[in-house]
């Protein structure tokens, strides 16, 4: 049986939040599921403690749930005793004691170098006006590595010529002037020359202008016309994305060389700890340096 406290979050979820009905399914399962734990150790679901609430954890772990799976589910607890306390319906929150499941660092998803080029390839064949915009993009996301709010707010004046370097406003209204290629920076003055004949002199001021609102190209309209190029290129759409090309672009720069100061800086990163899932990269050159390079290595 259902707790009138579950029911009363799960309606405040979908009231006042909008929770979708998939997430409402998940969050109901998972509180069901700890209804069922607290009630086999003669507790109520709205008054276990922490102790209750770490053993319920710990049967997690024990059960072989993944980690992802664990923080999952006790993601929903705590919001569960956040609107429990919010709502005077118990003077704490246990779940403010207790650790989250120390989740493993996953490598982002990278292109190899042969399919960024088929990428490549592919947006410059694009029939029509969609061709010239999918190149630059594509040159520009690979080659600066660029978030897509980035490059899609991008001025006109960005680019600067004498010093082959594009100035970007990044995070926290951050700039930074990173490096690109002259390919790159002939593509996007022809995709603006291009665009800008439609977009009207309203948006004169973006480099990559549009009819949209906001006068330039929109994050969605660049994520579907990178699926487009995906699917030119022969590559499953789902695997490229701006963020996949980013990545790509960090990725490939490791294994060549470059160090991770080095990346932080092109990347717009204020700490060189959000790099460091990278080093996965680096250990794996510097071991294939060793084996092909040291002498008792053979």
């Amino acid at each position: 049986m259902t707790s009138r406290h579950v029911e009363a979050f799960l309606e405040m979820l979908a009231a006042e939040r909008g929770a979708a009905r998939n997430t409402l399914a998940a969050y109901a399962a998972d509180l069901a599921d700890f209804t069922a734990f607290a009630a086999a150790r003669g507790t109520a679901v709205h008054a276990a403690d922490a102790d209750t609430l770490r053993a319920w954890v710990e049967s997690l772990a024990a059960a072989g749930f993944a980690a992802r799976t664990q923080a999952r589910r006790l993601s929903a607890i705590r919001q569960f005793h956040r609107f429990l306390a919010a709502e005077s319906i118990r003077p704490d929150d246990p779940t403010e004691l207790l650790e989250s499941p120390r989740l493993p660092a996953s490598l982002p998803r990278a292109l190899s170098e042969a399919e960024v080029e088929s990428l490549i390839d592919a947006a410059a064949a694009l029939p029509g006006r969609r061709g010239p915009v999918a190149a630059a993009v594509v040159e520009l996301l690979y080659c600066s590595g660029l978030r897509a709010s980035e490059l899609v707010a991008l001025p006109a004046g960005a680019l600067r010529a004498e010093e082959g370097l594009v100035a970007v406003r990044g995070k926290g209204g951050k700039e930074r002037l990173v490096p690109i290629s002259a390919r790159a920076r002939t593509l996007a003055l022809a995709a603006r020359t291009e665009a800008a004949e439609r977009a009207g002199p309203r948006a004169a001021r973006w480099l990559f202008p549009s009819r949209a609102a906001s006068g330039h190209l929109t994050r969605q309209s660049l994520g579907l016309l990178l699926k487009e190029v995906a699917l030119a290129a022969g590559l499953d759409p789902a695997r490229v994305s701006p963020h996949v090309l980013r990545h790509s672009f960090a990725t490939h720069l490791l294994a060549r060389g470059a160090d991770l100061r080095s990346l932080q800086v092109l990347l717009g990163h204020a700490d060189i700890a959000t790099v460091q899932i990278y080093t996965k990269v680096l250990e794996d050159r510097l071991k294939a340096l060793v084996e092909q390079h040291h002498p008792l290595a053979r």
